[in-house]
């Protein structure tokens, strides 16, 4: 089955490739593979939310968005890449979490990214992966996450 066809199934329309905020490119092409950069939980062109996740946001709620990270990240990599079916499967996935000092539960966060990518990618979607707790991410954003495909 084809990933378009995935999508459809799954009834997931790709959110518009986010804007970048600084000097880079939302995804680069090289050696068969292709990098997107930080994405952030836009929808609709905004933050849905900002601060720590363990103070202002919940697990819970930073889970939801590490999913939208990833959905970014996949319509970055397929405008770079020619279309959503030039995407063969996940290589890597790097997972940020803004928390409080007392909450350790990024794994879980960074779930909702690995989580919705094996759905659309099935066994290609398993990957590699690095979920890290950071101080503060750009535009106090909770949550951000990178992911590098494997080109079809």
């Amino acid at each position: 089955m084809s990933i378009a066809a995935r999508l459809n199934e799954l009834a997931i329309v790709l959110p518009e490739v986010a804007a970048p905020v600084a000097a880079y490119v939302p995804a680069v092409v090289h050696a068969g593979l292709i990098y997107t950069s930080g994405q952030l939980p836009f929808a609709g062109g905004a933050l849905p939310a900002t601060g720590k996740v363990g103070a202002e946001v919940t697990a819970e709620d930073a889970k939801g968005y590490a999913r939208t990270c990833a959905l970014n990240a996949v319509a970055a990599a397929a405008a770079a890449a020619g279309g959503v079916d030039k995407l063969g499967g996940v290589l890597r996935v790097g997972g940020f979490v803004a928390s409080d000092p007392a909450f350790s539960g990024q794994p879980g966060v960074i779930n909702g990214a690995s989580e919705v990518l094996g759905e659309i990618f099935g066994d290609a979607g398993l990957h590699a992966r690095a979920a890290v707790g950071v101080a503060v991410l750009p535009l106090d954003s909770p949550v951000e996450v990178e992911v590098t495909f494997i080109l079809a």
